[in-house]
C-alpha cells in the first residue's frame, strides 16, 4: 500500500490539514495518509503545545469520517525529540508491505538540508512537496524522487486557531466540530 506520511504537531488539527490530505490522496495516488502526531518537533518550541494525548485524540476524532486518513502515534513510542528519519525507519520495519511517501510543505523543503539524515530519507522514500504561502519551489530544480503537488494553498493555520481561541473569536469554520467541542470543553485557552 502506498501510504503518505503527513507529520506535524497538529496543535490543533484544522480543516486545512484534512482538506490538504484529501487533495494529496488523489494528487500523489496514495492509498492512505497517516497523520503522524509529533510529541516534540525539533524545529518548534514544545512549551506552546497542547498536551500530547489531547492532540492525538483530536486527530483521531477529526479523522473518523475519513477512512483513508489515519491517526498515527508512532512518534509517541520513539526517542524525543522526533526526527522524521527515525520515524520513517521505524515505520518501514513495522510495516514492510507499505511504501511510505513523505508529504512535506514547501517551507520544510527549504530547510530539508537541516533535517536529520536528509540524504537517507531521499534514498529510501519518495517525497511530495505541497505549496505553502511565501515558500515557492521550482519543480525543475527538484532531485529525483521528489515531486511538487499542485494542491491549493490552505489559508488556515493552527496558529490562527490558537489566536482566535486566545481572544474569544469563533473557530467554527476552521476546525471540525468535534475538535471545537474538545477545545471548548477542555477550557484550554491557557495553552494557546
Amino acid at each position: 500500500m502506498k501510504t503518505g506520511i503527513f507529520g506535524g504537531s497538529f496543535n490543533p488539527i484544522h480543516n486545512g490539514h484534512i482538506a490538504l490530505a484529501q487533495w494529496l490522496l488523489a494528487e500523489a495516488r496514495l492509498d492512505e495518509v497517516w497523520f503522524v502526531v509529533s510529541p516534540h518537533n525539533p524545529l518548534k518550541q514544545a512549551h506552546h503545545l497542547l498536551p500530547d494525548r489531547l492532540r492525538l485524540s483530536m486527530v483521531q476524532r477529526a479523522l473518523e469520517p475519513h477512512p483513508r486518513l489515519v491517526a498515527c502515534d508512532a512518534e509517541f513510542h520513539l526517542p524525543q525529540p522526533s526526527y522524521t528519519w527515525i520515524t520513517l525507519q521505524h515505520l518501514r520495519q513495522a510495516h514492510p508491505h507499505r511504501q511510505f511517501v513523505l508529504l512535506i510543505g514547501s517551507d520544510n523543503w527549504h530547510c530539508f538540508d537541516r533535517w536529520s539524515h536528509p540524504h537517507d530519507i531521499l534514498a529510501h522514500h519518495p517525497i511530495v512537496i505541497y505549496p505553502r504561502p511565501g515558500w515557492p519551489v521550482c519543480a525543475h530544480t527538484l532531485p529525483q524522487g521528489v515531486s511538487l503537488a499542485h494542491t491549493p494553498l490552505m489559508d488556515i493555520s493552527s496558529t490562527e486557531v490558537r489566536r482566535r481561541l486566545r481572544v474569544g473569536e469563533s473557530i467554527t469554520h476552521l476546525v471540525p466540530p468535534v475538535v471545537e467541542q474538545m477545545l471548548s470543553e477542555g477550557n484550554l485557552t491557557w495553552y494557546v
